[in-house]
């Protein structure tokens, strides 16, 4: 078994259809619901600036690259106290292995010392910290996220194989079921319940590696071809869009 996933975004949510409205208020009302609202507003905007299609002479392109600027740091803001998520997940985590368990260590520590770190950004960005700190917490913090990521990817890709495996065997099942005239309403309500998981997980591997992509640029120091700022841009946006459609289903 896979270590305790945290409980806002891998697992769709079952229950039955809510009023819109009740439904944005409670996702307004988590801090991750906020958080990549956010995102999109930033990333949406980044694609604007990075797309050339305002002037750059003209006065909206300045103030857009204000208010990104300021929803960067907002978002920065928004994490704080996030790393404990973290600690708790590993903490909570049950292994079969010990890769799993290192997996989980790189996934888990990673991110939550990523997290950590980025408190720091925030408070130099925000005056409280010398700024000759700057660049040397923001490296750390890519470093950080890079790991996170790495073992992140690893252990949802080890998750999707499981549950195709799962889905294969059942497939046995309702295909036996139809050879001998049995029911099988079971298992074709355990089947639509494996096909939204693995919807989910694969959304999960393609919003890692959308995140990756801009982790590596920062690793990287913005060097390479990886680091054009439409590809850049536009990942930050489908990763913020996963994100959402996720935590929606699951508040």
């Amino acid at each position: 078994m896979a270590p305790a996933q945290k409980p806002s975004n891998d697992v769709p949510n079952t229950q039955k259809e809510r009023d819109f409205l009740n439904h944005l208020e409670a996702y307004l009302a988590k801090r991750d619901g906020v958080d990549k609202l956010l995102k999109i507003s930033r990333y949406a905007t980044k694609i604007i600036l990075a797309s050339s299609v305002l002037p750059q002479s003209l006065p909206l392109n300045r103030r857009l690259r204000s208010f990104e600027s300021s929803v960067g740091v907002s978002r920065k803001a928004f994490r704080l106290g996030k790393f404990v998520q973290d600690l708790n997940a590993l903490r909570n985590a049950s292994f079969d292995s010990n890769v799993e368990r290192i997996l989980s260590v790189l996934a888990y520590g990673g991110e939550g010392f990523y997290y950590f770190v980025e408190q720091l950004v925030w408070l130099n960005k925000a005056g409280l910290l010398d700024s000759k700190y700057s660049l040397k917490l923001q490296k750390i913090a890519a470093w950080a996220e890079f790991i996170g990521f790495f073992g992140s990817t690893t252990l949802k890709t080890r998750d999707l194989k499981r549950i195709i495996e799962k889905e294969t065997s059942l497939k046995s099942r309702i295909e036996l079921a139809k050879s001998t005239g049995h029911g099988y309403d079971k298992e074709a309500e355990e089947m639509r319940k494996l096909g939204e998981k693995k919807l989910i997980k694969k959304l999960s591997i393609v919003q890692d590696a959308a995140d990756w992509l801009m982790t590596f640029s920062d690793v990287r120091d913005g060097k390479g071809f990886l680091s054009d700022p439409l590809l850049l841009a536009s990942a930050g946006l489908l990763s913020a869009l996963i994100s959402t459609h996720k935590n929606w289903l699951s508040c």
